[in-house]
């Protein structure tokens, strides 16, 4: 089939040899632009259609990263003259967003897929906040995109540059934009950045203003937006859902809902590449197993005592290396649980079978 309409889709030839590989002549691909409550909705040659995924793709789910999430290449099946769709499996992953699901339960969420660039919104009002800046930075790093932390609301802020100035130390290499979504200021550069073509996915807490800003670049009102409250910042939660957007200049974008909590798992080399400094530091520590807490000879608190690494900084990194440390042996304990489960189910079922048979 000719595939070179799905080229404004975010196709390539990375998913073109996996189509190859796996579609056996037998399914079309198709691209996951919304997911709600367990329906999708794909992009396919002949348009936006809603899909569901068959049952046995859902028996042999172990987690839920084997679902799908937008962004995602799947291999569909079209019925009803091409009016609906259903999706048999899920194209190897380029790149991935993921973060801790919310709540005490330790699992691995999608956020997004496939994506090349990840914008890090905070609003430069009562929602600027340079830890959580610093949060969003180990896991977009930790995706394999390409991270920019977007300062928006520039005209509201007293000190915007100093704020860029804060912003720029946490994120080391990490380009930072100041921009506005509603005087415009910075769009420009912005529009540039994403280019035909680009996949790009817009993260941040309710009322940063992610869904202002797509608006913004679409010339147009694509994705719904709502009031921020003055007393706290945070806006209503207005984008329930995530949803892929094809704007008039060939961008994809990704708009996302405020998250409240952005749970950290599985993300030690976000850690390394967001905190580089301290990793740096640490190489000259007396003990190779430092922890930075409370060793003699510890580069890293010596750093501290003279004033070259700040101490919020210090306390933001030994949070986050915690917190991960802290979820993924909760992962590994229930692992070993439901193993242990599957292993007595199993031992069951052949007692049963042997308990059967002496019975013949």
């Amino acid at each position: 089939m000719d595939t070179s309409i799905l080229d404004k889709f975010g196709w390539n030839d990375f998913f073109a040899q996996q189509f190859l590989t796996l579609a056996d002549g037998l399914f079309v691909p198709a691209r996951v632009s919304a997911e709600h409550r367990g329906a999708f909705l794909v992009l396919t040659v002949g348009g936006d259609i809603p899909a569901e995924v068959t049952g046995r793709m859902m028996f042999q789910a172990e987690d839920r990263l084997d679902y799908p999430v937008v962004g995602d290449w799947v291999l569909v099946d079209l019925l009803d003259r091409g009016t609906q769709a259903v999706i048999h499996s899920v194209l190897p992953r380029r790149t991935l967003l993921v973060r801790k699901t919310a709540g005490k339960d330790v699992a691995v969420q999608a956020i997004a897929a496939n994506i090349d660039m990840v914008f890090i919104i905070t609003g430069l009002d009562g929602n600027y906040n340079l830890r959580r800046i610093e949060r969003y930075l180990v896991a977009a790093r930790e995706s394999g995109a390409k991270p920019v932390v977007l300062l928006n609301k520039s005209d509201l802020a007293l000190d915007a540059p100093g704020r860029l100035r804060e912003a720029l130390a946490a994120a080391g290499p990490v380009q930072v934009l100041l921009v506005s979504a509603l005087t415009g200021a910075g769009m420009d550069e912005l529009e540039r950045m994403i280019a035909p073509g680009v996949t790009a996915c817009f993260v941040g807490s309710s009322g940063a203003g992610k869904s202002t800003l797509i608006n913004r670049l679409a010339g147009m009102e694509l994705a719904r937006i709502a009031e921020v409250r003055e007393i706290d910042s945070r806006g209503r939660h207005t984008t329930t859902h995530r949803q892929m957007f094809v704007l008039p200049s060939g961008a994809i974008v990704i708009d996302t809902p405020g998250m409240r909590e952005l749970g950290m798992v599985d993300a030690e080399a976000g850690i390394e590449n967001t905190f580089a400094d301290i990793e740096q530091m640490g190489r000259e520590c007396r003990f190779r197993n430092c922890s930075h807490t409370f060793e003699q000879g510890c580069a890293v608190l010596a750093a501290i005592a003279g004033g070259e690494l700040d101490q919020g900084r210090y306390k933001s990194f030994l949070k986050l290396r915690g917190e991960i440390q802290h979820n993924e042996e909760k992962l590994d304990a229930k692992a070993r649980l439901e193993r242990k489960g599957r292993d007595r189910m199993l031992a069951k079922a052949i007692r049963n079978v042997l308990k059967n048979k002496g019975k013949k």
